[in-house]
């Protein structure tokens, strides 16, 4: 079988966005973002979120990871040790307190288990959380919408981008993968483990990204790393292959990447992580370089590929 990547097949599966799916967003957003207003006419009671600085001490010495600024604190949350956040009931913004307490025995610092401490407390604001209601307020005071019919507008266009992109990738996934099958190729052993060694630190830096870990993944799917790598082994054996196909197509095509296309991938580095071109020259060393080089090289195939394609939209 020859190389083949133009002329391939592939359908687009349009999703159009409903009005249910943009309330439901909408109305996610007004769960998880209550207003937030400063109370500044009555002392602190329970329920309130505050603002304060603290520092702890044992004695007269201060203790290390005691101290913090701006920190948010719900009072009753029981968010502190057992005594703190009761101390801090009924006093005002700009108060100084000192909490005193005592630290379990089975506190997780043994330094500290079964110690006596103060905390010496500064309070700087007095918020209560009260939840919005999905209307024009909302809209404007969130949204920075005038209504919220100009809100649901804005939210269902920027749903349906993202569909389409969603839709768009999915396509040309399909197409590369037609490709890439068509190509042979002897997959090396190293060429698989590093494939399945990039699968496997892109997991753990989406993981994080959740507050999670390897093995905490793994407990909830009941596997274990060295399963789930083995379970990996056949989409690493396709991303070898695609790369593959990708650098054979650069070669035949005789594909580079101009500098103004670099210059232009760079730009979108900056925008997507609220950077200045200069604070990403600092990070900008020969491996982000080819990085970025193969990202455009990797553009220019795709467009190729999808140019030539028979494509069937269905929405």
């Amino acid at each position: 079988m020859s190389f083949q990547y133009k002329g391939l097949t592939g359908t687009l599966t349009r999703h159009i966005v409903t009005g249910e799916e943009i309330d439901r967003q909408l109305q996610r957003l007004v769960d998880m973002n209550p207003r937030i207003a400063k109370i500044t006419d009555r002392p602190t009671q329970l329920g309130d979120e505050i603002v304060l600085d603290y520092a702890g001490f044992c004695g007269d010495e201060q203790f290390p990871g005691g101290t913090a600024q701006g920190q948010t604190l719900v009072l009753g949350s029981g968010t502190f040790i057992p005594g703190f956040e009761e101390q801090l009931l009924d006093k005002v913004v700009g108060e100084e307190v000192s909490v005193h307490v005592t630290f379990p025995t089975e506190y997780h610092a043994p330094e500290l288990a079964g110690k006596e401490a103060e905390f010496r407390c500064t309070v700087h604001e007095i918020r209560v959380k009260t939840p919005y209601q999905l209307d024009d307020t909302f809209a404007r005071e969130f949204g920075g919408c005038e209504d919220l019919e100009e809100m649901r507008h804005k939210m269902g266009r920027s749903l349906q981008d993202y569909a389409d992109q969603r839709g768009e990738m999915d396509l040309q996934d399909q197409l590369l993968r037609q490709a890439a099958q068509t190509l042979e190729i002897e997959i090396t052993q190293q060429q698989l483990e590093e494939a399945l060694d990039a699968q496997m630190e892109n997991l753990k830096a989406q993981l994080a990204q959740q507050g999670l870990d390897l093995n905490m993944y793994c407990s909830f799917l009941s596997t274990t790393p060295e399963q789930l790598r083995q379970d990996n082994i056949p989409a690493a054996k396709m991303a070898v292959r695609s790369q593959a196909a990708i650098d054979k197509i650069v070669e035949l095509e005789s594909l580079k990447a101009e500098e103004s296309e670099i210059g232009e991938a760079l730009a979108i580095i900056c925008r997507q992580n609220h950077m200045t071109m200069d604070q990403l020259k600092a990070h900008y060393d020969a491996q982000l370089e080819q990085a970025v080089i193969q990202s455009v090289l990797t553009g220019k195939v795709m467009s190729l590929i999808r140019d030539s394609a028979d494509i069937t939209v269905v929405s």
